[in-house]
């Protein structure tokens, strides 16, 4: 209109990820992971599984540094996590390790160059339709149960459905595979499980070389079983948790040099000065002994922080371990600074990572809140901005 005033500019937002709270994620690490794995792997190749936004770390910057250290091919645990792979033009193959059994599924898996895995006929046979309308074959992988009582057809049935599925002209069956159930337990301590799984996979195997049924690609092991035992690398080994910088278990650390690729990290918004005997936060779980220094940072529960870890938490600043005060909030948690009167007002602070000569690992938030480290991983919300450190891309 004539005459009105112009529309205020939207301040600038550049630089505002770092006020608040972030995830620092250091693609350079993982691409180094991914080196030293495949080497470990000697002549077993390596899939990077980026299921879960790269279990936090974001799945792009994840399976571009993998792709570079490595990697042959990436694992997803949904159709819509493939399509993003491909969407950002990465041409490796993906597969897809979740059950999908809807027709129009597997119809994206065909126009997306995505392998599904299949449990039993029935997939296979809408799969077989699907690529003969198109005059196309469709890749596809077999997922053998052996002991996990999940995904998969029943181990005893697998070469009967291989020797169908080899009648099927417009499909490829480009893998059977199992996955472990106990790989991650120290020797002696799964009751032979991971040897049982591991006989009754070759059993299969066995009597699919009988037939003259070989599958392109063998796989069973896990980041467990690839640190384990070189006997069960086959042809292929699908690494999680050990691709982000972690062993799987305490006895598999220093199996291979592992680089952390996240830190998380706060920006103190508030200094409280306290008298003793003052509660703090919900329920006050947490009363001051003393005259105390008190820091609030902006970040909390909704973020990814687990509530069960109130008064147990601890972070970094320059080294020197601060204690976390009162009930984690949705949007906040409290420190107690009072022995650390550098922290002010802007400082930044590491919840989870490297600082100085100090290090909080995964394992170490998930050992006090009763969990495991891939659930800590892959529970940061995306409301934290995932930024570069280390020379690496953007997660996000």
């Amino acid at each position: 209109m004539a005459g009105s005033e112009p529309s205020p500019q939207p301040p600038e937002t550049s630089g505002l990820e770092r006020q608040r709270a972030w995830v620092e994620v250091d693609a350079a690490a993982i691409e180094a992971n991914a080196r030293s794995l495949r080497r470990h792997l000697a002549t077993s190749e390596l899939m990077a599984v980026v299921k879960a936004d790269g279990y936090g770390h974001g799945a792009l910057t994840v399976a571009r540094a993998a792709l570079a250290g490595g990697a042959s091919s990436l694992g997803v645990a949904t159709l819509a996590e493939g399509i993003e792979l491909r969407r950002s033009g990465i041409e490796a193959p993906v597969l897809v390790l979740g059950g999908l059994c809807h027709e129009q599924e597997l119809r994206s898996c065909l126009h997306w160059r995505l392998m599904p895995t299949i449990s039993g006929r029935r997939e296979a046979l809408l799969c077989h339709n699907l690529a003969s309308g198109q005059g196309r074959r469709m890749a596809l992988q077999l997922k053998l149960d052996t002991g996990m009582a999940r995904l998969g057809v029943d181990w005893e049935q697998g070469p009967q459905l291989v020797a169908a599925i080899a009648e099927l002209e417009a499909v490829q069956l480009a893998g059977v595979y199992t996955h472990l159930a106990s790989a991650d337990l120290p020797p002696g301590e799964d009751d032979g499980l991971t040897r049982q799984q591991q006989q009754r996979f070759e059993t299969v195997l066995t009597s699919l070389q009988q037939q003259g049924l070989d599958p392109v690609c063998r796989h069973l092991a896990n980041s467990a079983g690839a640190l384990s035992n070189p006997g069960l690398h086959y042809d292929l080994a699908r690494v999680g948790l050990a691709l982000y910088g972690h062993p799987p278990a305490t006895h598999l650390s220093g199996v291979v040099a592992l680089q952390p690729a996240m830190r998380l990290r706060a920006r103190v918004s508030l200094i409280r000065e306290l008298a003793a005997g003052v509660g703090v936060s919900y329920g006050h779980r947490f009363r001051t002994q003393r005259p105390s220094r008190l820091a609030v940072l902006a970040i909390g529960y909704a973020d990814g922080v687990p509530r069960a870890l109130s008064n147990q938490l601890e972070v970094l600043f320059r080294g020197q371990r601060l204690p976390q005060v009162g009930a984690i909030t949705m949007d906040q948690l409290i420190v107690d600074a009072t022995d650390c009167p550098a922290l002010e007002v802007g400082a930044v602070v590491t919840l989870l990572g490297g600082d100085g000569d100090q290090e909080i690992t995964p394992s170490e938030w998930s050992a006090r809140c009763d969990t495991i480290p891939w659930e800590i991983l892959c529970g940061f919300k995306h409301r934290l901005p995932r930024l570069a450190c280390g020379g690496g891309s953007t997660a996000r």
